[in-house]
């Protein structure tokens, strides 16, 4: 097993190695191509966004800038709309489903290293597997660590630590994030805390 292999495989890996290094080096390439892309190029930007992830829906939206390792362990669903500084260490899978609303400055960190430092400054580090449900909205400045699941239906509160896997259908807040409630019936009718809906084409 090459080095590539070992990462993609979830075993520790050194990341200079087997030609990983120039794989990043493309990808930066692509990724400063959509960091500097002029605005108004919407359809260049959807074919280079499609270019750098491994698999997307038909629509795609991510706000310049964002940055991540490889590209191709990304795949996200239909209706992805991402925030700006969305950063992404894809060096293990990250599986995001349909219609997700990531929020600014959100990080989902798949990679990882050893706590000793005798072992972390040998140069292995490895990825664990992030996957996020559909309907699904993570807050601002939001960070996803390695090995995470969060369910479907879900809202993760600006500003948490999510360590741990977060169930369907509950809000979720903190550092470490924890489940806060679940989301009922009850809660179709309003938009913002105790504020209803004016209107009716909503549902």
């Amino acid at each position: 097993m090459n080095q590539k292999e070992r990462m993609l495989a979830g075993l520790p890996y050194k990341a200079w190695m087997d030609g990983l290094s120039q794989e990043r080096l493309e990808n930066k390439k692509r990724i400063f191509r959509f960091n500097n892309l002029d605005p108004e190029k919407s359809d260049e930007k959807i074919k280079l966004l499609k270019e750098i992830l491994g698999k997307t829906g038909k629509y795609i939206n991510i706000e310049a800038p964002f940055h991540c390792d490889y590209g191709y362990n990304i795949e996200v669903g239909e209706n992805f709309f991402a925030n700006y500084n969305f950063i992404v260490l894809d060096v293990g899978k990250v599986k995001i489903g349909n219609n997700a609303q990531i929020a600014p400055n959100v990080s989902i960190y798949t990679a990882g290293h050893p706590i000793h430092p005798d072992s972390r400054n040998s140069g292995y580090e490895y990825g664990e597997a992030v996957t996020i449900g559909d309907n699904v909205w993570i807050g601002g400045n939001c960070c996803i660590l390695p090995g995470v699941t969060i369910g479907n239906n879900v809202v993760i509160g600006a500003g948490s630590v999510v360590s741990e896997d977060i169930p369907d259908n509950v809000i979720a807040v903190g550092n470490p994030c924890k489940v806060l409630r679940k989301i009922t019936e009850a809660d179709r009718d309003y938009y913002y805390k105790d504020r209803k809906f004016d209107v009716n084409d909503y549902k």
